[in-house]
């Protein structure tokens, strides 16, 4: 709401957001990737270029863009989350081909470790914000928090089974994601509950 003064006289306008709800776009770029990913993960297929595509350009680019339209409907949740895990999938890509084209030293076990601790830990954290939200994102986050960490586990021990147990329970997260998505979109163009979120009341 804006005022406008006229004189003496005050006149408030009341601004409507008319735009549409960005949370879809990041949930699917983030969701599909991951699925993609993490089949790689279980031993599906190899791990390959479709992968770093996916990361660059839905898992990257359509999350920022995501965040980046959030922050404009001040949700800082959705501007956070859409806006990091758009970055940490661009930085994986950037640390896995910066390094296969001798750019800089590829990143030892330890260090990689660290970096899935590190989004671990900033997952959980915003794992206890979805409490307040609703329980679809909730599955989201709290699976992506068990992926970060059974990574940097697979990663420091070099255990492959480890690694495709954290495949299994990405594709879990990813899959959760790409519902809620497709929930949002659906329940909105049908004006009523299609696929239920579990909105938590307040």
């Amino acid at each position: 709401m804006s005022e406008e003064r006229h004189g003496n006289v005050s006149t408030f306008i009341e601004i409507k957001d008319l735009t549409g709800n960005p949370a879809p776009l990041g949930l699917l770029g983030f969701g599909m990737t991951t699925v993609l990913l993490n089949l790689a993960n279980a031993g599906v297929y190899s791990f390959g270029s479709m992968i770093l595509a996916m990361g660059v350009f839905y898992g990257g680019i359509a999350q920022i863009i995501a965040g980046t339209q959030e922050w404009k409907k001040k949700n800082t949740f959705g501007a956070t989350a859409f806006t990091s895990y758009g970055l940490f999938w661009l930085s994986l890509v950037a640390l896995i081909l910066f390094a296969k084209w001798g750019w800089i030293p590829a990143t030892d076990k330890g260090g990689m470790a660290a970096y899935f601790i590190m989004w671990g830990i900033f997952t959980l954290v915003m794992f206890i914000g979805t409490i307040k939200l609703n329980k679809a994102l909730q599955v989201v986050f709290f699976t992506l928090v068990v992926l970060f960490f059974l990574l940097a586990a697979a990663t420091e021990t070099g255990n492959s089974s480890i690694t495709v147990i954290a495949g299994w329970d990405g594709i879990i997260c990813g899959l959760s994601a790409v519902y809620t998505g497709l929930a949002q979109v659906l329940n909105e163009v049908y004006g009523r509950t299609v696929w239920p979120l579990g909105v938590m009341q307040p």
